[in-house]
């Protein structure tokens, strides 16, 4: 197959292009990156030099699959014609993640496109919609954040073990926050320093309450909020809810009836793994697993689960190659074998 990927000079697209050398079934043919255009790929990323690209201003050739790493708006303005030239699409943006467009338009500040993509996208979290991802021409890559989120509290909303009032607090690293300048990224701001952000609310939020209220017929009162940490990638989210003894058990019964549920509810899903123990970031560096360890904390009768994953592979560009897999009949495992890079 022959793919494009829109932006290749962010951070999701650089980290595209490096996945996708090792695909045995894709061949990049263009990538596109306006401040960058005319130069050779290798120059603007050495590592990248195999590959032997022109980066241009527009795609070029006949493409299969397109990869689209633009930031909102600018991405679906971007991907609409090759739509409807029959080309797969999948953006990392989030300009496909939310169903109403009144929604897209509160949370990002600006109108849609083209709202009437809005239902025929499919929302790209395979571990909750394989089997439409495999049936779509484009496919909402999720958000970082969100994926870490939905994953680590996805098995206890459906099986309704837990009380509809949530609490995520999640920690990313600095690439979260793209390639571009801001003073809140600068080494002597971010170095030996924390800090929560977005406390009026986070853009993920609307897609996490949006793909958690799918399983459930109750109302969810989730309260999210992020942090900023000293390290180049991944996330690690901390999830809060009071158990329903009814459903979970109490005491030892809770914590063996969790974490069944858990396993097998990704029993059949290669990166999302439930773990032993507490999982942590650098045990995702560099591949697509979603790391996920529930426990009940018996004094407070609440769930606790830890998730982890590198907001550049699962939370963006290993994700959108699972994505691409699926919808091309592939084995989602296809190129994203790799192990974590440790320590």
């Amino acid at each position: 197959m022959k793919a494009g990927i829109i932006n290749v000079t962010g951070y999701a697209g650089s980290e595209l292009a490096r996945i996708l050398y090792r695909h045995p079934e894709v061949e990049v043919i263009s990538v596109t990156g306006r401040s960058a255009a005319g130069q050779k790929l290798g120059q603007v990323f050495p590592h990248l030099a195999a590959l032997d690209l022109d980066i241009t201003e527009e795609l070029q050739g006949n493409l299969d699959i397109v990869f689209s790493s633009l930031p909102h708006k600018a991405s679906a303005e971007a991907v609409i014609p090759l739509l409807k030239q029959g080309i797969k699409v999948v953006d990392i943006s989030a300009d496909f993640r939310l169903k109403r467009a009144e929604q897209y338009e509160e949370w990002y500040g600006v109108a849609h496109p083209d709202p009437s993509y809005l239902e025929d996208a499919v929302y790209g979290l395979t571990e909750l919609h394989q089997e439409e991802v495999s049936a779509a021409q484009l496919v909402a890559n999720p958000g970082c954040f969100s994926t870490s989120a939905i994953l680590a509290l996805a098995p206890a909303v459906k099986l309704g073990l837990i009380e509809p009032d949530i609490i995520i607090d999640s920690k990313s690293g600095v690439s979260g926050a793209g390639r571009g300048l801001s003073m809140t990224t600068h080494f002597s701001e971010v170095n030996e320093n924390t800090l929560a952000y977005a406390l009026g609310g986070h853009r993920h939020l609307p897609e996490i309450a949006q793909e958690l209220s799918l399983m459930t017929d109750e109302s969810l009162d989730i309260t999210f909020l992020p942090h900023l940490v000293p390290m180049t990638r991944g996330i690690l989210s901390s999830c809060y809810a009071r158990l329903r003894p009814e459903q979970a058990g109490e005491g030892a019964t809770a914590s063996k009836r969790v974490r069944e549920a858990y396993e097998e509810f990704y029993r059949d899903h290669p990166f999302a793994v439930v773990t032993p123990q507490p999982p942590q970031t650098k045990q995702t560096l560099g591949n697509n697993q979603c790391l996920i360890y529930p426990t009940v904390d018996h004094r407070t009768g609440r769930l606790i689960v830890i998730s982890c994953l590198d907001n550049l592979v699962k939370g963006a560009a290993g994700q959108a190659v699972q994505n691409m897999n699926l919808m091309c009949q592939l084995p989602q495992e296809t190129a994203l074998e790799s192990l974590a890079v440790y320590p």
